[in-house]
């Protein structure tokens, strides 16, 4: 598991391989991650959009930017937490992914942004 606390907000994730399998003559390694988003700070905030950046050891970075998360998004007042679970296809073994959530702080009105940090997508049978 990563963790990493930006302004209060403490985002945990932990990943799963699941299985390959072939589409159109290709091989695609599944990876499931699930996202733990805590609020440690005094005021409430909402989730409003992510940004990713994933890495496959084999294709070019790929950015993926949309509003929420699974399509939602989520309001948590001080002390709440919101967990969801979506996953991810590499053409390769090994790669990662990182990112950012993009908040609002609703006693300040400002917008801000939660790290999310760098986190592995490896198939255990080709680790070292």
């Amino acid at each position: 598991m990563v963790t990493q606390i930006t302004r209060g907000i403490k985002i945990s994730v932990n990943t799963s391989f699941e299985g390959t399998y072939f589409k159109n003559y290709k091989i695609h390694f599944a990876f499931s991650y699930e996202i733990t988003i805590e609020n440690y700070s005094k005021d409430s905030v909402q989730l409003i959009s992510r940004h990713w950046e994933i890495f496959d050891s084999l294709n070019e970075i790929e950015i993926v930017d949309g509003e929420g998360v699974i399509g939602k998004k989520p309001v948590l007042k001080p002390g709440e937490t919101h967990t969801y679970s979506s996953g991810c296809l590499l053409s390769s073994p090994h790669g990662g992914m990182k990112g950012f959530f993009n908040m609002i702080n609703f006693t300040t009105t400002k917008n801000f942004r939660v790290i999310v940090p760098v986190f592995r997508l490896s198939a255990p049978y080709a680790l070292n």
